[in-house]
């Protein structure tokens, strides 16, 4: 495999039917984490507290799928090839999914937490049936360090932007019902929500599935993984790195995630959470060609780093901040929108790098089992942040459409702005120590080339 010059380019065209499904699946984030606890827990009737344990123990369990789909994707062996057939499957059984959490029957406060936690396992469930294949695919499809760049801002700009539209779309459809006068409150804005993303997401994947070949990637792995497999993974240095400095800092930004709807409304005392949100995903958006041509010039960790101090930065001042501040927010907001979307797209295509280096180490092409232990992170964090923050919102004595107490603002401003700001100090200071720069890549590259031939050269990382 070449990683200079065109040898491995893709068309605008490859890398936009790869990443459209992302822009559907955006209705996985922001609904999901942000507006259906709110929804469950003041219009369907389940108590607070109770959906934060709901959340958290669902994401923990379904956590564990990912290795496994993962590894059933690695040594999955037909026509439309390793990933494909779970993208398109997948994504069908994603939208009836959706429809079922989005559009609850009225329910008693007995049944509610029942339909609720069933609905969204399912989601989470045929949620990875998807996403898990549909990552791996992506540090297949070229190997050139700085295409790959292109091809991951290309899919994350479009998760950015589904997100960005995903948070929009409760203010637009209630825009709506006011101006037709069709009634029908939070409920009916839901169905319609959802009536929207479930074609979406089925047509994305079919358009996905289509368009994308899958290629040949050299030695496969055949048999299942043995505990000492999983244990070579964490020895690759490269891809520990990644993973500890990612962790940290997505244990802290799934809380604002979380929370924002609950900061916005009682700390800000504002009715504009979703103008924030509109204007956090555009600056990310607006952001990303820069961040591609930084990347391209100073390198990606050298680029993620940046993005991470940027949005570190401005996202701390969030804490000083109290009732009327709208305007201070939301220059704050605009700024750490700025380093949001590197620091989305950029740990993806450093991943596909520490992928490579696996081959270079075990000499087998296993993208899924990278993908799926970085997915139990993912969820694992987002889990904690979600549990953790409506359980303890809860535990301080929030009460759903009533003025808090002193202690739960307190607690809202530390949960949402200080705890996330020190988790990615943190994470800064690990991924310094990210040691894959494009020369060194160029070199894994040939040593995985020369292993084909029968030799072994010199550990390029030494």
């Amino acid at each position: 495999m070449n990683t200079s010059g065109n040898a491995e380019s893709l068309s605008r065209g490859l890398k936009l039917a790869y990443g459209l499904p992302a822009f559907a699946l955006a209705v996985v984030g922001i609904p999901v984490h942000v507006h259906i606890p709110k929804f469950y827990a003041d219009v369907v009737g389940v108590n607070i507290a109770l959906i934060g344990s709901i959340l958290l123990f669902i994401r923990m369990f379904d956590a564990f799928t990912d290795p496994i789909l993962g590894i059933l994707s690695d040594r999955t062996q037909t026509r439309m090839g390793r990933r494909r057939p779970y993208i398109l499957w997948g994504g069908l059984a994603l939208a009836i999914a959706i429809l079922f959490l989005f559009v609850p029957p009225e329910l008693s406060a007995a049944r509610a937490p029942v339909w609720f936690a069933v609905s969204l396992f399912a989601l989470f469930l045929f949620w990875t049936l998807v996403t898990v294949p549909y990552e791996a695919l992506g540090p297949e499809l070229t190997s050139n360090y700085t295409e790959r760049t292109s091809l991951f801002v290309v899919r994350d700009g479009l998760l950015i932007f589904g997100t960005l539209v995903a948070a929009a779309a409760p203010a637009v459809v209630e825009g709506l019902q006011n101006t037709l006068a069709t009634g029908g409150g939070e409920r009916q804005k839901f169905m319609w929500i959802a009536l929207a993303y479930a074609p979406l997401l089925v047509g994305t994947t079919l358009w996905c599935t289509y368009r994308i070949r899958e290629r040949e990637t050299g030695k496969l792995a055949s048999e299942l993984p043995r505990p000492k497999d999983l244990k070579g993974i964490f020895q690759n240095r490269p891809f520990r790195i990644l993973l500890i400095s990612y962790t940290i800092s997505a244990l802290g930004s799934n809380l604002p995630a979380t929370l924002i709807l609950f900061y916005v409304q009682y700390v800000l005392e504002s009715s504009r959470a979703d103008l924030f949100l509109l204007l956090y995903f555009a600056s990310g958006i607006l952001m990303l060609p820069a961040w591609i041509k930084l990347a391209g010039r100073f390198g990606k960790k050298t680029a993620w780093l940046g993005s991470m101090a940027l949005n570190t930065c401005a996202f701390s001042g969030v804490f000083f901040l109290g009732a009327g501040d709208e305007w201070p927010y939301a220059i704050l907001v605009i700024l750490s929108g700025l380093g949001f979307g590197a620091t989305l797209a950029l740990p993806s295509a450093i991943q596909a790098d520490v992928i490579d280096y696996d081959e270079y180490l075990t000499g087998r092409r296993q993208e899924g089992w990278y993908i799926g232990v970085w997915s139990v992170v993912k969820k694992l964090t987002a889990a904690a942040g979600v549990g953790a923050g409506l359980t303890i919102l809860g535990a301080v004595g929030y009460q759903p459409g009533q003025a808090q107490p002193p202690e739960v603002i307190q607690t809202l401003k530390v949960l949402y702005a200080l705890v996330p700001s020190l988790c990615n100090a943190v994470a800064f200071a690990i991924a310094l120590a990210y040691p894959i720069s494009q020369a060194k890549h160029e070199k894994i590259i040939f040593g995985i080339d020369r292993l084909k031939q029968g030799e072994r050269v010199p550990d390029p990382l030494g």
